[in-house]
């Protein structure tokens, strides 16, 4: 008996007798150890496992295959592709003979391995069909009725891959010619069942008159085969034997058959008729439709409900199909039937009359609960195909109560399915889509994980849909009547975060991406930035990181306040690029590779640019490789001449990494990082052919930057504007026609001209409206992750060159004035996008000419920790 384990206080004992239960620790875990030990290979075993090491390839095989083990063949018949290509001609003359006596005795093991390995050599083409067919064929159809089914089964998928490649004139002389008999009723059941799946295959490959003469006797012999096994394989290969002999043939042989099999006293045989002639619905006229097949399904899905549940599984599977080819026909008392037996379907065994048996066993209880419940996902699968049945005007009156029972199914398999459908329901809907808010809701307030990843899949679309309400996309309109899509949000955020399921809170993080053109910018700065920093500064899963780390430069990206912009950028570098974890520096990086692809090259270059470089002296070498490693995205950031100044500090700090880095690793990374800033191209201010591509695109990021900026401005004038009594708005209007002729200003063209107050010459009030307009409804232009494709690009610029637009007039002011003074003056009235703000560590294109010390570009001057201040914003 081993002595107890010390008390909590007392040392511990190393007396005799603590010593001796140790050492009975110890024999136990030598005694636990010994059957490992015997289970090793003995020295005769290893030695009858032993091969000369200078035998080839096909030499091993054929030892292996006369002298070893199972295990052995098994790695043999692994490896006859791969001898097939090396050596074709030795493998077939001296390994496959030794292949197929193996076969005779071999394992399940080593029979599965065969058929796998024979197929592959098929697929790969390694010698011609007529060689394959000499050589493998027989092999495969002496095996298809082994006694083992995973075994007679894995060859019949091999000899049916082997079918489409096979000649006409061999699948005749050695397929169906013993078909034949091989189909006979006196034949095992098993092998009657292969030849159904053979003539399912082969009929494709002969003319309709060979077809009709040699393969439909046999066909009409196995649908009446006494067995009902035979009889349903039979009715499921009717629809590739109707495909090969056309619609004549199928009309007079395959259709009785059907019609004959579908009342077949067997639930399996009927169920294979009903699903066959589902499949089979295109192939059949009108008059087919309606006067044969559509009596036949009506009375299939009466009995339906009092055959067992296996068939409700299917028949609720394939009800939106056969709804979509009987559409027509119905009449409307047929069409009433059929949506009241869905709706039946969607509820089964959630109502009081569905209910158990008293006398069932719990074990009965739960296999019928599992098949209701999959009954009820397939209705939930079928339910864009129900509302296109119904047509999308009927939704609210005839679908609505049935799709909240399926969004409200206590099963997660329901819910689940019926989220992956919801896009489809939406647009479907179109204007409609209002109606299904509040199931989106709940959807999002889902507490399964499966459900809320199924459906953000899609949740871009579907809160698009949401907000245009399948017809506008005015910002007016941005969802305003749903006003628990934030909560519904934010809330679903919380519970992935709270989950393991780490990969769902990262698609979720992305997603979010759309939510400028979904909500206000107010609404996303109050109730999602923050959270972003939080997940960012937190969260320990990188990806989750990473992505929270794009979604909030995408909210930054499309913000609309200068204030709040500021602010996000001050905690950017204050609390990741200046933090004290070194964890948050690496983030900060991350972010700015993001904003690097995002936004345009001069605003990196305005607010990034330093704080990056100023990572070259972090402490932690971990930090500093990182930054080696977006050195060469930095340097494409800077074009020329403008950004000599910047160049210049990035070429000091390479230059002070290659000098003094002491750790091994990030030196060899700054190596290799200066050979491939060496082979950088630098961009220059005016356009290039190697880089016109992106060129243009930094330009349209850059325009769109000032637009919104503008937009700000605007609707501050707006509401100054609002604030003014009528006879200063009358006496301003008056201003501004004797400055500015109505007639010599297009309609429509939104023009800003800067000047040194509010005072100075602006546009009317129609080309201001115009503008507020513009504003109003920018966000809602389609979101895509790089802000727009080269054409859309290029379609822009042409167009922006023959119409004057504000942002036009803004970059021709831009280009006609020198460089520093159109981004860094900071009496203009007009707020640039980049204008110096004393509580940011900027960096200004052409900055010698401004009087700041902290933006002169020089590193002397620059502190290595930028004194910021934070700015309340007005909430």
């Amino acid at each position: 008996m081993h002595p107890p384990p010390p008390a909590a206080g007392v040392g511990m004992d190393f007396g005799q007798n603590s010593l001796f239960g140790y050492m009975e620790d110890l024999q136990e875990l030598t005694i636990i150890e010994r059957p490992v030990r015997r289970s090793l290979k003995t020295a005769e075993e290893i030695e009858r496992l032993t091969v000369d090491e200078d035998l080839s390839d096909i030499d091993r095989a054929v030892y292996l295959l006369s002298a070893g083990q199972d295990v052995q063949a098994a790695s043999v018949m692994a490896n006859l592709p791969f001898l097939m290509r090396q050596n074709p001609t030795e493998t077939l003359r001296r390994v496959l003979p030794k292949v197929r006596e193996v076969l005779h005795v071999a394992s399940v093991e080593i029979q599965l391995t065969a058929a796998v390995s024979f197929l592959t050599i098929l697929q790969e083409e390694s010698m011609s069909v007529h060689t394959f067919a000499h050589s493998f064929l027989q092999v495969i159809l002496l095996h298809l009725e082994h006694r083992d089914t995973g075994v007679s089964n894995a060859w019949l998928e091999t000899l049916l891959s082997a079918l489409e490649l096979l000649p006409k004139e061999t699948l005749r002389h050695e397929i169906l010619n013993p078909l034949v008999s091989k189909a006979q009723l006196s034949q095992t059941v098993q092998s009657r069942l292969v030849s159904c799946k053979i003539l399912g295959k082969v009929t494709n490959k002969f003319d309709a008159h060979s077809i009709k003469r040699e393969i439909l006797p046999l066909v009409k012999s196995l649908c009446q085969d006494v067995e009902y096994e035979v009889r349903s394989c039979m009715c499921r290969q009717l629809e590739n034997i109707a495909q090969g002999i056309g619609i004549e043939l199928t009309k007079s042989v395959v259709l009785p058959e059907l019609i004959e099999l579908s009342r077949d006293e067997s639930g399996s045989v009927r169920l294979a008729a009903f699903e066959t002639l589902v499949n089979m619905l295109d192939m059949f006229d009108t008059d087919d439709r309606s006067q044969t097949i559509l009596p036949l399904v009506k009375s299939f899905c009466e009995k339906s409900f009092k055959a067992d549940e296996s068939i409700l599984i299917s028949l609720s599977f394939h009800l939106g199909k056969l709804c979509h080819g009987l559409y027509g026909i119905f009449t409307p008392d047929q069409h009433l039937r059929f949506l009241e037996f869905y709706k039946k379907l969607c509820t089964l065994g959630l109502q009081q009359e569905n209910g158990h048996n008293e006398n069932q066993i719990p074990s009965q209880i739960v296999e019928q609960e599992k098949k209701y419940t999959s009954v009820r996902k397939n209705c939930a699968y079928n339910f864009p195909a129900m509302i296109v049945f119904v047509d999308p005007k009927n939704f609210h009156m005839e679908l609505y109560s049935t799709f909240f029972c399926l969004c409200h199914d206590p099963e997660v398999p329901v819910r689940y399915t019926i989220a992956i459908c919801f896009y489809e329901v939406s647009k479907l809907l179109n204007s409609g889509v209002y109606l299904i808010h509040k199931e989106l809701i709940t959807l999002l307030q889902d507490e399964s994980m499966e459900v809320l990843d199924a459906l953000i899949n899609h949740l871009p679309e579907i809160l698009e849909l949401m907000s245009t309400g399948g017809e506008s996309s005015v910002q007016e309109n941005k969802m305003s009547s749903l006003p628990d899509l934030i909560p519904a949000l934010t809330a679903a955020e919380q519970r992935a975060a709270a989950s393991l399921k780490w990969r769902t809170h990262e698609k979720l993080l992305q997603k979010y991406a759309c939510l400028p053109h979904i909500i206000s910018s107010d609404q996303i700065y109050y109730r999602f930035l923050q959270r972003m920093f939080t997940i960012m500064m937190t969260n320990n899963v990188l990806p989750v990181q990473r992505a929270a780390a794009r979604t909030l430069c995408i909210f930054l990206r499309y913000n609309r306040k200068q204030e709040q912009r500021h602010e996000v950028i001050q905690k950017l570098i204050e609390q990741l690029g200046q933090g004290k974890s070194y964890w948050n520096r690496l983030r900060f990086l991350d972010t700015c590779e993001f904003i690097i692809e995002i936004f345009s090259r001069s605003f990196f270059c305005k607010y990034f640019f330093l704080p990056v470089i100023e990572l070259t002296h972090d402490p932690v070498a971990n930090v500093r490789m990182k930054l080696c490693y977006l050195l060469p995205k930095v340097k494409s950031a800077l074009k020329i001449p403008a950004d000599m100044h910047l160049l210049q500090q990035l070429e000091m700090c390479v230059r002070k990494l290659l000098c003094q880095e002491k750790d091994k690793d990030v030196l060899a990374i700054v190596k290799k990082t200066v050979l491939e800033l060496d082979r950088m191209e630098m961009s220059m201010d005016m356009f290039q052919k190697k880089n016109y591509e992106k060129d243009l695109l930094d330009q349209e990021k850059e325009r769109e930057e000032l637009l919104f900026l503008e937009m700000e401005q605007l609707e501050k004038e707006k509401h100054q504007n609002d604030g003014r009594t009528p006879s200063d708005k009358s006496f301003e209007k008056r201003r501004r026609d004797s400055r500015i002729p109505t007639q010599s200003l297009p309609k429509n063209i939104p023009i800003s001209v800067p000047g040194p107050s509010s005072s100075t010459s602006s546009t009317s009030k129609e080309i201001k409206k115009s503008k507020l307009f513009r504003s109003q409804s920018f966000n809602n232009q389609a979101f895509h992750a790089k802000y727009g494709n080269l054409d859309k690009c290029v379609s822009k610029s042409s167009t922006l060159a023959h119409t004057p637009s504000v942002s036009g007039l803004l970059r021709t002011a831009a280009l006609s004035l020198p460089d520093d003074s159109f981004r860094t003056r900071s009496t203009s009235s007009v707020p640039a996008s980049f204008s110096p703000n004393p509580i940011l560590p900027s960096t200004s294109r052409g900055a010698g000419n401004t009087a700041d010390p902290k933006c002169s570009g020089s590193k002397d001057a620059q502190p290595r920790k930028a004194t910021l201040k934070s700015r309340k914003s007005n909430p």
